[in-house]
């Protein structure tokens, strides 16, 4: 800003007022571009949207390579950092994820938070999908670090499915940052002499107004299920995952993207025409197909949803997420065994 231009006279001149408001926004906006936050290339892409709704813009938002699994690769979050710096920005956020869409990676957070250290960076952990994990004993080391974190957003409605929707941004700061940040003190709202402690009203602290009770559906449930209970639920969802793997390798004509780390089952099916053609100059291509046709073969019949995509470099392949604690080992033979079914003639 030292190097901006003096601004107009007004003069009631319409032209005049127009180049200031030019002028003001211009300093405005270049400020707002200088900054930046950082996020893996495998991150949600909510990172993008709230970068755009914060008046940021997209390009603020620096994209960290991920590794072949999926996780954010701290080296080249240090590299950036330094790039965005010598270019004259300046740095604020970084954006972690723990539990990613597609392949449910973990992003090394011990790593991320040391990078974050050195640089005075605000750590955000997005553990929406996969937060729950910390309520296992068995698999809470995926998200080591993330005590860390000064923000993590997590989600109990996905795993732990307690009921949409269900959502809560955790905070390392204890100045009340979110009534500074959001506060408008509407005092025909707010009341500020009540007979209760004001600070257990968050109408104030949050960008909406009205809004459900998203706290209520997690604080019954873990009234009902206990600590256990819902510890049980989520070692039972990774063991009913490792069923579905042990699965897929045993059969023919099913081939896995990867080992997975957390219940994303990712996996290709092969109908019998594909099968042993690997080498086949336009295998990927065909194979790639497969997986819309029997999308929609299962939609219009009523038998399974699940989900598929590409990823990176990879075409469609189908992701199963095993999170609903109904599920069983039957359902898990019969998603199988209807995939064989629906592609058969291909």
């Amino acid at each position: 800003m030292a190097d901006s231009k003096p601004f107009p006279a007004l003069d009631g001149d319409p032209e005049t007022a127009e180049t200031l408001l030019r002028a003001v926004f211009g300093i405005v906006m270049d400020e707002a571009v200088r900054k930046g936050t950082s996020a893996s290339e495998k991150c949600h892409y909510s990172i993008k949207k709230g970068a755009a709704f914060l008046g940021l813009g997209t390009d603020s938002v620096r994209v960290v390579k991920a590794d072949e699994r999926g996780k954010m690769v701290p080296k080249d979050l240090e590299r950036q950092i330094k790039m965005a710096e010598a270019e004259g920005a300046v740095p604020f956020l970084v954006s972690a994820t723990s539990g990613t869409t597609v392949l449910g990676a973990f992003d090394p957070l011990e790593a991320i938070a040391d990078v974050c250290q050195r640089h005075g960076l605000w750590l955000h952990v997005d553990a929406a999908w996969g937060g729950s994990v910390l309520l296992s004993q068995t698999h809470r080391h995926l998200l080591d670090g993330i005590q860390r974190a000064d923000s993590v957003a997590w989600n109990p409605h996905k795993l732990l499915a307690a009921g949409l929707q269900c959502s809560a941004l955790l905070l390392r700061d204890t100045s009340n940052l979110l009534k500074h940040c959001h506060g408008s003190q509407a005092s025909y709202l707010f009341q500020q002499d009540k007979f209760y402690d004001v600070a257990l009203d968050t109408g104030d602290k949050v960008v909406q107004c009205g809004r459900r009770v998203d706290c209520l559906k997690l604080w019954l449930m873990w009234k009902a299920q206990g600590g256990q209970g819902l510890e049980r639920r989520v070692n039972r969802a990774f063991a009913l995952a490792q069923y579905l793997v042990e699965e897929v390798k045993k059969r023919e004509g099913f081939e896995l993207v990867m080992e997975p780390e957390f219940v994303n089952v990712c996996f290709w099916f092969v109908p019998p025409s594909l099968r042993g053609k690997q080498e086949s100059p336009d295998y990927s291509q065909r194979l790639y197909k497969v997986a819309p046709v029997l999308k929609e073969r299962m939609v219009k019949e009523g038998s399974m949803m699940i989900g598929y995509q590409p990823h990176g470099t990879r075409g469609n392949f189908f992701r199963m997420v095993v999170a609903n604690p109904a599920l069983t080992r039957t359902d898990m033979d019969f998603l199988l065994n209807e995939l064989e079914r629906l592609g058969q003639d291909l």
